[in-house]
């Protein structure tokens, strides 16, 4: 989508402080981070939100997920992380492109957030 600062981020043509990418996978640093690493992961692909998944994109859906985790090694996140997906407005989704935000660098505990 021409107007989404994620596709637009995942293209280069906004500067992002990129922490992985492969050919279907963009990850990066979120600008106001809730815990010491906070990444946001997304599809290079517009998918708006979790109501937009289905048998045509869920591979790529899979693809963001399985990158998780092999980020998570690269940066040495050892002690763990949360990979959270907000979907629609009132869950606190304020971009409409799918992303999963991975917190770690600190204990989290046992609450959401």
């Amino acid at each position: 989508m021409s107007n989404c600062i994620f596709c637009k981020i995942a293209a280069g043509e906004i500067k992002s402080a990129s922490v992985y990418e492969d050919e279907h996978v963009y990850a990066f640093k979120d600008i106001n981070p809730q815990t010491p690493v906070h990444l946001l992961v997304i599809p290079k692909k517009h998918i708006a939100s979790m109501n937009e998944m289905n048998a045509e994109n869920s591979a790529l859906v899979a693809k963001c997920l399985e990158a998780i985790p092999k980020i998570a090694k690269d940066l040495k996140l050892d002690g763990g992380y949360r990979v959270i997906a907000n979907c629609g407005a009132d869950a606190g989704q304020t971009v409409f492109h799918l992303h999963f935000h991975v917190l770690a660098g600190r204990p989290l505990g046992e609450k959401l957030v």
